[in-house]
């Protein structure tokens, strides 16, 4: 075993960010899997390089701040964070070198043989190095702005994870300096990458970069000096926000500056072209104050994640997956009152209230619509007998339908309340905007609460029917974001059941007054009793397996990594409980260790569909079995430091549905599934011999049929 083996193994739990590393290396597996379509693989590298990305301005950035306590460890794997820091560096420089290897050996080849083509510098025809003189000029040169390096030039501001050459020259300028170095920045709007017209090429598809482009024409950027070398470079820098919310009186004002010097935070990692002489690579680290472990030698664009432009510039339906069919869940028809006129053509569309009322109703996205939720705000919105709405939001997307339909009830006199999560990542600029226009609109909105984000998934709205006042209630696994309910797998649920709608609009109250309503009657609420409460029942299955009866959880997740429920689970494997994890990211659990995990599987799905449900079932066989959705992962800040909620599915076909849909068929996969090792390593399954199975793809068809 290597020393960095040794660092990252010798605990019974998994270090948490070396997990995120794992995850990692399975989505960029993908791009190398020839039963994928080509250039969906192509998109599997764009996120692997995506990922990495934000495994260093995130992860990373805080390892680095946390090792400036001397005292400090990581969690829960009790490491001291500069040896991590190390190991980490290790791992990904082979991830990163993996990358570019699969692009430049694996990729770039097979697309040249679907007439997809690359063409590097090298091979330019003069007619195409002609166009491509003329597209710099007209195009690239007016927007560039090249910074000489003397006294009045210093090093200029390097925004993160921007494009940027460093420039050796010899000769002098107009006036007569002769610095030696310049730096060219190259502005966002820019493309990476560029189609050649039909009037350049004699290929359908055939692409440049934008950084060969630069390379070939640079020496316009300097009349009169001779360029010696040009490099490309990016910098990665911290983009952790650092507000004191104790310490603030407006959370929006104060996110609104942290966010302007959020492109400017410390550096933590270099990419520079391999070809780059080690003299300017040492340049350029110590300006940015790094060293030589965070220095990245790549052979290709410095930003894979661009590339993701490359499939909808291709026109090549038949390299991506095939197109499916959400299922659309609408309204019955009923007759309208009028139905008697004969020639009447006039229909009403019964109410969506009055089915949820029948029945609660269970939406399994991507595979269901989302168009049910945005319409049940639309009729709540217009509907005289609502009286109110309330509702969480922690990602929406732009030019949302969410909040159409909110800035319309608000206008119709219903009393809306909008919980607005503004410290969600990379999000915080489109919830301030979302946040804003709600409360032009009328709205009441909040913030949550001090120190703790709300990512729970609720709306809750109050109806007026007869001389009752009902409850109506949505909660989800996932975010109330039109765009990734296409791509990412959740259940959502909408019920008129009284114990939820009760318990949602406690925590409606508690979050917009700060009350103490924490006596839920069914639904499980972070921080206070859903990390209670799963111990508790993993408990009672320890307890039962001590009994003899037959013991069972299993648990659908993004992570684990929070410590006592890995210990509750340790313990339950010890007691005889069979325990399938299907945990998509991080796991910080060793499965499979003689004496304290030897009962537990741990699976992780990588396919077309971001698998983003979270199903917690316990078979309880003293009673009756249960299964809980939940916006909450078993990592410790959903649990501890966020509010979350855990929703019991309670009606008995939804119930069955759930644990089908959404963990049976997971363990019966054998194409997209990974099983983790006790080393925290991951290998493929594989059908042996058996008939391929994929979840994803079963789902498909059952639900377009």
């Amino acid at each position: 075993m290597s020393q960095e083996q040794n660092t990252l193994n010798n605990s019974p739990y998994i270090n948490r960010e070396s997990s995120l590393l794992e995850f990692n290396r399975r989505v960029l597996a993908q791009a190398s899997n020839e039963n994928i379509p080509l250039l969906e693989r192509l998109k599997y590298l764009c996120i692997s390089s995506s990922n990495m990305d934000e495994f260093f301005e995130v992860r990373l950035a805080s390892l680095l701040e946390l090792a400036d306590d001397p005292s400090a460890v990581t969690k829960p794997d009790g490491q001291k964070p500069e040896d991590v820091v190390h190991c980490l560096h290790n791992r990904a420089h082979e991830i990163v070198e993996e990358q570019y290897h699969t692009l430049n050996n694996v990729l770039i080849p097979e697309l040249d043989k679907e007439n997809i083509r690359f063409i590097r510098r090298n091979y330019w025809s003069e007619h195409q190095r002609e166009w491509i003189r003329n597209y710099f000029s007209e195009s690239l040169q007016p927007v560039l702005s090249a910074v000489g390096l003397d006294p009045s030039h210093p090093f200029p501001k390097v925004l993160n994870k921007s494009l940027n050459f460093i420039v050796s020259l010899e000769g002098q300028d107009a006036f007569g300096r002769s610095n030696g170095l310049a730096i060219v920045p190259v502005p966002r709007s820019l493309p990476r990458i560029i189609k050649l017209p039909p009037e350049a090429t004699d290929g359908a598809n055939d692409f440049v970069f934008l950084s060969s482009i630069l390379h070939a024409n640079v020496s316009l950027l300097f009349p009169g000096m001779t360029v010696t070398g040009c490099y490309q470079f990016r910098v990665t820098r911290n983009t952790n926000l650092f507000i004191d919310e104790e310490e603030v009186d407006d959370l929006m004002s104060a996110l609104r500056g942290e966010l302007s010097g959020r492109q400017y935070g410390g550096a933590i990692r270099l990419e520079v072209a391999d070809n780059c002489p080690m003299h300017l690579i040492d340049y350029l680290l110590d300006r940015f104050n790094l060293n030589s472990e965070s220095l990245y030698k790549v052979n290709g664009p410095v930003n894979l994640h661009r590339l993701d432009a490359v499939p909808g510039m291709a026109k090549r339906p038949d390299l991506l997956f095939s197109p499916y069919s959400q299922r659309s869940i609408t309204a019955n028809k009923r007759p309208s009152k009028n139905a008697f006129k004969l020639f009447t053509r006039h229909k009403e569309t019964e109410s969506l209230f009055d089915k949820i009322k029948q029945k609660d109703i269970l939406l399994h996205h991507p595979y269901d619509s989302f168009n049910p939720v945005i319409q049940f705000l639309q009729e709540a919105a217009n509907d005289p007998n609502v009286l109110a709405i309330r509702m969480t939001l922690y990602r929406t997307g732009e030019d949302s339908k969410i909040i159409r339909a909110l800035e319309k009830a608000a206008q119709n006199g219903k009393e809306v309340t909008a919980v607005v999560e503004l410290r969600a990542r990379f999000d915080e600029d489109n919830n301030i905007i979302q946040a804003t226009r709600l409360q032009d609109a009328g709205a009441h909105v909040v913030y949550g609460v001090v120190g703790y984000k709300t990512h729970a998934k609720m709306i809750l709205v109050v109806r007026r029917e007869g001389d009752k006042i009902r409850h109506y209630t949505h909660m989800g696994t996932g975010n109330y974001h039109h765009i990734t309910t296409r791509f990412y797998s959740d259940f959502g649920m909408m019920t008129a059941n009284p114990a939820i709608g009760r318990d949602a609009s406690k925590i409606f109250q508690q979050l917009t007054s700060l009350g103490d309503t924490k006596n839920l009657e069914v639904v499980l609420q972070s921080p206070f009793t859903l990390k209670s409460g799963m111990v508790e029942r993993i408990e009672r299955e320890a307890e039962l397996a001590k009994q003899g009866k037959p013991a069972r959880i299993i648990a659908k997740m993004n992570g684990l990594e929070e410590k006592g429920i890995i210990d509750a689970l340790y313990k339950a494997s010890a007691a005889g409980v069979k325990i399938d994890l299907i945990v998509r990211g991080i796991c910080s659990l060793r499965p499979g260790v003689t004496s304290l995990s030897e009962n537990i599987t741990v699976t992780s799905i990588i396919g077309r569909f971001l698998e983003h449900h979270r199903i917690y079932y316990f078979e309880n066989s003293g009673g009756e079995p249960e299964l809980f959705c939940s916006s909450a992962d078993w990592m410790r800040r959903n649990l501890l430091a966020r509010v979350e909620t855990c929703f019991p599915v309670l009606d008995q076909d939804c119930f069955q549905q759930v644990y089908t849909e959404g963990l049976a068929i997971y363990l019966e996969d054998n194409t997209g599934s990974w099983r983790l090792q006790a080393d925290g390593s991951y290998i493929p399954l594989s059908d042996d011999g058996k008939v391929a199975f994929n979840a994803q793809t079963s789902l498909i068809e059952k639900y377009s049929k």
